[in-house]
């Protein structure tokens, strides 16, 4: 029975309780929200990418060895414009919307003038993230909608362009030990100018009760190398010391987006991946705020996730999953999604690839600056000065990493992803130790398993002493998905 992508999904706004089989440890207390499409048509319209499907919240409430879960659409501004018209009117990523072919001349002739200046999205379908003590579901545009997190409702539309200077804002955010938020966001040609921003977000409430991005102040800024072709970006690295950013070859581009309403074209196709450029990998002192004087750079790829980054002897490492090219996007159209994939489907294989950046360049050209025993990437210093990393493949067909995040920014040994060794829809958890190169897995059967989250035990102190969230989509609707709770050292 093939699993139908682009139905329809029904919100379950009221909490539902589960039927809990097997075990839930006692500790385990609290509620994992997740986010992503659910609706993708209305009306006779229709999106043309899953990424682009309407919001749906969705929420687990974990209590004395109980679980009860709820749903709700995110009731955004582009919600209600396209429910009210019953047709897709806002456009998203990998759908441009355009007039109703029964309105008048004026009202197209407004409708386009409005896209020279498109005001993009709130559909927020990404991630959620949190800032002081407010929680937000967030894409990659300049909005994100506040949500609550018992109830799921809709609340405050949050223009971050009110407080900073970023047009575009990656879908991931880290957390230091004081509650203070780090995120990363793109300023486009402002005073002649293209720039990558680190901000911070100071954790907790204000005084005033003003929105928490009302206190951000930008960390530090890197120059993009093109002025109208930025990088794309998912997410960043953190270690005690540093910010990792990967300036990538997958590039937004500018000028073909503003005219993409007329040429009657999605934003998806002003994305191009260009594999002849280097990637570049910039190493940022928080101390400093400043870039260090050392260039890295590796070959083409395509990087969405970050695993870790951490500090060790004078090198900073960093564990990222990377691809040859750009088709994972192109593997999520609803048509390709729908073709069963399998053997006759080409699909580029992610690699969990491990960097290595020394923090002392004083060697001789040509020699490989990495001093670590335990890994094989190098860092090779180049005539110019600079520094040339080739990644050491960890494992591959992996996707979605998560760890336990008390080790984020810190060596670690564990972590926990999405097998995709066949397609981008993974069937299987795998939980990956750095350290000896082992996998132990849970395959779902007919079911699709979404990002695992780790949640350690209260005073752990190995590192995989916790359990491991998962929800699963089950591919025969009619037995429901359901939400997995693996014992995160034995993955069973």
């Amino acid at each position: 029975m093939q699993y139908d992508y682009s139905k329809n999904k029904e919100e379950h706004p009221e909490p539902i309780r589960a039927e809990v089989k097997g075990l839930i440890p006692e500790w385990l207390q609290g509620t994992l929200i997740r986010n992503g499409p659910g609706l993708f048509s209305l009306g006779e319209t229709r999106y043309n990418h899953w990424f682009d499907g309407m919001a749906l919240l969705h929420s687990f409430t974990i209590k004395k060895g109980e679980v009860t879960y709820r749903s709700k659409y995110l009731r955004g501004d582009t919600y209600n414009s396209n429910t009210q018209a019953n047709r897709i009117v806002v456009s998203e990523m990998g759908t441009m919307a355009y007039p109703d072919p029964c309105k008048n001349i004026f009202s197209k002739v407004i409708t386009f003038l409005s896209h020279t200046i498109p005001d993009f999205t709130d559909n927020c379908a990404n991630n959620i993230i949190k800032y002081g003590n407010d929680y937000h579901a967030t894409s990659e545009t300049n909005y994100i909608r506040k949500i609550d997190p018992i109830t799921l409702d809709t609340q405050d539309k949050v223009d971050y362009l009110k407080y900073l200077p970023a047009n575009i804002v990656a879908s991931h955010t880290h957390y230091d030990t004081e509650g203070n938020s780090y995120s990363m966001g793109t300023c486009i040609a402002e005073k002649g100018k293209t720039k990558y921003l680190l901000f911070k977000v100071p954790g907790g409430s204000r005084s005033d009760g003003s929105p928490p991005l009302k206190s951000a102040e930008v960390v530090c800024t890197v120059p993009c190398r093109s002025l109208l072709t930025p990088s794309y970006y998912h997410s960043f690295g953190m270690t005690d010391n540093y910010f990792v950013f990967i300036e990538q070859p997958l590039k937004l581009d500018i000028l073909k987006m503003a005219t993409a309403y007329l040429r009657r074209v999605s934003w998806a196709s002003c994305m191009k991946f260009h594999p002849e450029d280097s990637t570049l990998i910039h190493l940022i002192d928080r101390k400093t705020k400043k870039e260090v004087g050392i260039k890295f750079y590796t070959g083409a790829m395509a990087v969405f996730h970050q695993v870790n980054a951490f500090e060790d002897d004078g090198h900073v490492v960093f564990d990222v999953i990377c691809y040859d090219d750009n088709s994972l996007y192109e593997m999520f159209y609803l048509d390709k999604l729908k073709e069963q994939m399998g053997a006759d489907t080409t699909y580029c294989k992610p690699k969990c690839k491990r960097f290595v950046l020394p923090l002392n360049d004083m060697g001789e050209t040509g020699e490989d600056l990495v001093k670590l025993k335990y890994t094989t990437a190098s860092a090779v210093k180049e005539k110019d000065g600079k520094v040339l990393c080739q990644g050491e493949v960890l494992c591959d067909g992996v996707e979605l990493p998560r760890i336990n995040y008390n080790f984020n920014g810190k060596k670690y040994r564990y972590s926990y992803m999405c097998c995709v060794d066949i397609s981008p829809v993974a069937k299987k958890i795998v939980k990956f130790d750095a350290e000896t190169k082992q996998q132990i897995e849970w395959t779902g059967g007919d079911g699709f398993a979404s990002e695992p989250v780790f949640i350690p035990r209260p005073d752990a102190v190995e590192e995989d002493d916790g359990v491991v969230l998962t929800s699963i989509i089950n591919a025969k609707p009619a037995q429901g998905g359901f939400l997995l709770v693996l014992d995160a050292s034995s993955v069973v």
